[in-house]
């Protein structure tokens, strides 16, 4: 049987992130691993804290019965209500586990409530750049994304947000600290977006809810704080996970936490468990339930990724390649040098593929809805970050 003409031209367009990590996998077995710049995906390389491991370790041996059981959709109600006084530490609002649905991932949080909210043809805007595959968790339940460019520095264009809002509007989807520029979205520009989303209501009837993906929220740098969602819009939901924090991406456990103040907010959780069961995975993966609910407030020492982050900006520099300072997270957003002679900077497809010969993998901007940009994970060893430098200024000194 053919395969769907629709998949068959998604799967064409595919993440420029999966593409540079599998060839990058190509260029250490060809060159040996020290040889190859790997800055292609976000995979974070810190080991999850000690307790994690115990834990996982006891689960393994115990002899209680039902331990691989199914259990509700939601998750365990113990496991929901430590995930409940998490949200409330982080949003300043009183939220109960029944208002947390657990997930597989952030991204089948995300996938789960566009599943719940979303009728064919709805918009969901979002800021450009963004994590690209916003495109495709929004189009598998008959949405549509819809991009705004954000400010030169990065920051939310609430004016731009507004303008773009319709009546088939249906949520905005917001991501702070951002991948790929490690912006981390002011209090200032969540009290505005709410400002923004209260006139529209007022004037069109319809309630945009806010949908905040948040799985970078603890990585952040120079004592910054990520704003909370909940005291601003009542029609808000967070999702996230424990990939980036814990440094679980392979574990697939994550949650959503809808706002008890949204309309319809007990409604709102129930479709969010039904979709959890009906895209088929049923409920998140039971070990790790168990185990975040101990661990989700170990704590974890991200010093190393600042370490890193200034490692390769002062590489960087002295290329004379230029980036927007990341404030959380662990990417690095890098304008593409124009080349001598030219008004523009260069295609950053090209400007990519140029690093490759240095065996420097990083991805394309356009892959974030970026052009003439590009993005480099840091998440890597600092050895690797530092023997970086001479390939970098190599790189610029045949970028011609």
């Amino acid at each position: 049987m053919p395969v769907a003409p629709y998949i068959s031209e998604l799967m064409s367009s595919s993440s420029f992130i999966r593409k540079m990590f599998e060839e990058g996998m190509q260029l250490k077995a060809r060159f040996g691993a020290d040889k190859v710049f790997d800055f292609s995906i976000g995979n974070p390389d810190l080991e999850p804290p000690r307790k994690v491991k115990d834990m996982l370790r006891e689960l393994a041996t115990t002899e209680k019965p039902s331990l691989h059981a199914y259990m509700p959709n939601a998750g365990y109600p113990e496991t929901r209500a430590a995930m409940a006084t998490k949200v409330s530490r982080e949003q300043g609002v009183t939220v109960e586990g029944t208002h947390v649905i657990m997930g597989v991932g952030a991204a089948g949080a995300l996938n789960s409530v566009f599943k719940a909210i979303l009728s064919p043809g709805d918009e969901v805007l979002v800021s450009a750049p963004y994590f690209v595959e916003y495109t495709q968790y929004v189009r598998n339940h008959g949405g549509i994304l819809k991009t705004v460019p954000t400010k030169a520095d990065f920051s939310l264009d609430v004016e731009g947000l507004e303008k773009a809002l319709t009546v088939k509007t249906a949520a905005i989807l917001i991501n702070s600290p951002n991948n790929p520029t490690g912006k981390i979205y002011s209090q200032a520009d969540i009290r505005n977006l709410a400002g923004a989303l209260d006139r529209f209501r007022a004037t069109s009837g319809k309630t945009v809810m806010i949908v905040a993906d948040e799985p970078y929220r603890e990585i952040v740098y120079d004592n910054r704080a990520v704003s909370p969602i909940f005291p601003f819009w009542a029609d808000s939901v967070i999702c996230t996970s424990f990939a980036k924090n814990l440094s679980l991406p392979g574990e697939r456990i994550g949650y959503t936490a809808v706002n008890p103040a949204a309309s319809d907010a007990a409604l709102l959780v129930d479709a969010i468990i039904y979709a959890t069961r009906v895209l088929g995975f049923v409920n998140a993966p039971a070990t790790f339930q168990r185990i975040v609910a101990e661990c989700w407030d170990e704590p974890v020492d991200y010093s190393s990724y600042e370490v890193r982050r200034n490692c390769l900006t002062e590489n960087l520099t002295s290329a004379g390649i230029e980036y927007a300072e990341p404030e959380g997270a662990f990417y690095l957003f890098c304008k593409v040098p124009a080349k001598k002679g030219a008004d523009a900077a260069a295609d950053d497809a090209a400007f990519c593929d140029h690093l490759k010969k240095y065996r420097i993998l990083g991805v394309p901007g356009r892959g974030f809805g970026k052009p003439g940009w590009f993005r480099l994970a840091y998440c890597v060893s600092l050895e690797s970050i530092k023997g970086s430098k001479s390939a970098f200024a190599q790189a610029m000194s045949e970028w011609n």
